[in-house]
Protein backbone atom coordinates (compact mmCIF):
# COMPACT_ATOMS: atom_id res chain seq x y z
CA UNK A 1 0.00 0.00 0.00
CA UNK A 2 2.83 2.38 0.62
CA UNK A 3 4.30 1.42 -2.51
CA UNK A 4 1.24 2.10 -4.41
CA UNK A 5 1.14 5.68 -2.23
CA UNK A 6 4.51 7.06 -3.64
CA UNK A 7 4.49 5.48 -7.25
CA UNK A 8 0.60 7.56 -7.45
CA UNK A 9 2.70 10.57 -5.52
CA UNK A 10 5.29 10.47 -8.44
CA UNK A 11 2.78 10.07 -11.09
CA UNK A 12 1.31 13.10 -9.88
CA UNK A 13 3.72 15.46 -9.64
CA UNK A 14 5.26 14.13 -13.02
CA UNK A 15 2.28 15.53 -14.83
CA UNK A 16 2.09 18.05 -12.87
CA UNK A 17 5.11 19.09 -13.86
CA UNK A 18 4.50 18.49 -17.65
CA UNK A 19 1.66 20.82 -17.81
CA UNK A 20 3.11 23.69 -15.42
CA UNK A 21 6.40 23.38 -17.92
CA UNK A 22 6.07 22.12 -20.68
CA UNK A 23 2.02 22.55 -21.72
CA UNK A 24 1.63 25.67 -20.15
CA UNK A 25 3.31 28.74 -22.30
CA UNK A 26 2.61 31.41 -19.49
CA UNK A 27 4.99 33.74 -17.81
CA UNK A 28 7.97 32.16 -15.64
CA UNK A 29 6.75 33.98 -12.37
CA UNK A 30 2.98 32.36 -12.86
CA UNK A 31 4.82 29.06 -13.04
CA UNK A 32 6.38 29.72 -10.37
CA UNK A 33 3.34 30.72 -8.63
CA UNK A 34 1.62 27.38 -9.47
CA UNK A 35 4.42 24.95 -7.95
CA UNK A 36 4.27 27.06 -4.22
CA UNK A 37 0.21 26.03 -4.99
CA UNK A 38 1.32 22.49 -5.96
CA UNK A 39 3.51 21.88 -3.08
CA UNK A 40 0.73 23.58 -0.61
CA UNK A 41 -1.77 20.73 -1.32
CA UNK A 42 1.17 18.65 -0.14
CA UNK A 43 1.53 20.54 2.98
CA UNK A 44 -2.19 20.85 3.79
CA UNK A 45 -1.95 17.06 3.31
CA UNK A 46 0.41 16.98 6.45
CA UNK A 47 -2.08 19.41 8.03
CA UNK A 48 -4.83 17.32 8.20
CA UNK A 49 -3.59 13.70 8.46
CA UNK A 50 -0.62 14.36 10.37
CA UNK A 51 -0.02 11.60 12.78
CA UNK A 52 1.38 13.60 15.80
CA UNK A 53 0.89 17.36 16.85
CA UNK A 54 4.61 18.42 15.95
CA UNK A 55 4.41 17.37 12.75
CA UNK A 56 1.00 19.52 11.80
CA UNK A 57 3.16 22.49 13.32
CA UNK A 58 6.54 22.08 11.39
CA UNK A 59 3.74 21.55 8.57
CA UNK A 60 2.23 25.03 9.61
CA UNK A 61 5.35 26.29 9.62
CA UNK A 62 6.33 25.05 6.30
CA UNK A 63 3.37 26.70 4.84
CA UNK A 64 4.02 29.87 6.39
CA UNK A 65 7.22 29.84 4.61
CA UNK A 66 5.63 28.91 1.37
CA UNK A 67 3.05 32.15 1.39
CA UNK A 68 5.92 34.09 2.46
CA UNK A 69 7.55 33.29 -0.96
CA UNK A 70 4.53 33.22 -2.85
CA UNK A 71 3.83 37.21 -1.32
CA UNK A 72 7.67 37.71 -3.08
CA UNK A 73 6.73 36.38 -6.51
CA UNK A 74 3.63 38.53 -6.08
CA UNK A 75 5.63 41.36 -5.83
CA UNK A 76 7.54 41.06 -8.25
CA UNK A 77 4.77 40.23 -10.57
CA UNK A 78 2.69 42.78 -9.78
CA UNK A 79 5.78 45.33 -9.37
CA UNK A 80 4.14 46.53 -5.88
CA UNK A 81 6.24 47.03 -2.53
CA UNK A 82 3.43 46.40 -0.36
CA UNK A 83 3.43 42.53 -0.63
CA UNK A 84 7.02 42.58 0.58
CA UNK A 85 5.95 43.90 3.75
CA UNK A 86 3.10 41.38 4.20
CA UNK A 87 5.88 39.06 3.72
CA UNK A 88 8.09 40.43 6.08
CA UNK A 89 5.81 41.09 8.84
CA UNK A 90 4.19 37.08 8.25
CA UNK A 91 7.97 35.98 9.01
CA UNK A 92 7.87 37.57 11.85
CA UNK A 93 4.98 36.44 13.28
CA UNK A 94 5.67 32.76 12.02
CA UNK A 95 8.74 32.77 13.93
CA UNK A 96 7.24 34.03 17.19
CA UNK A 97 4.09 31.29 16.50
CA UNK A 98 6.56 28.32 16.05
CA UNK A 99 8.26 29.02 19.66
CA UNK A 100 4.88 29.35 21.35
CA UNK A 101 3.64 26.00 19.59
CA UNK A 102 7.18 24.74 20.36
CA UNK A 103 6.76 25.89 24.19
CA UNK A 104 3.27 24.48 24.66
CA UNK A 105 4.84 20.97 23.14
CA UNK A 106 7.22 20.62 25.34
CA UNK A 107 4.80 21.34 28.42
CA UNK A 108 5.87 24.55 29.53
CA UNK A 109 4.15 27.78 29.96
CA UNK A 110 4.24 30.82 27.59
CA UNK A 111 5.81 33.10 30.50
CA UNK A 112 8.75 30.46 31.17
Amino acid sequence: MKLLRWILGVAIILVFIYFNFIYYQGEFIIKLINVILFAALFIFYRVIIGPTPADRIIAVDILGVLIIGMLALLGLYYKESFFMDIGLIWALLSFVASIAFAKILEGRQLDD
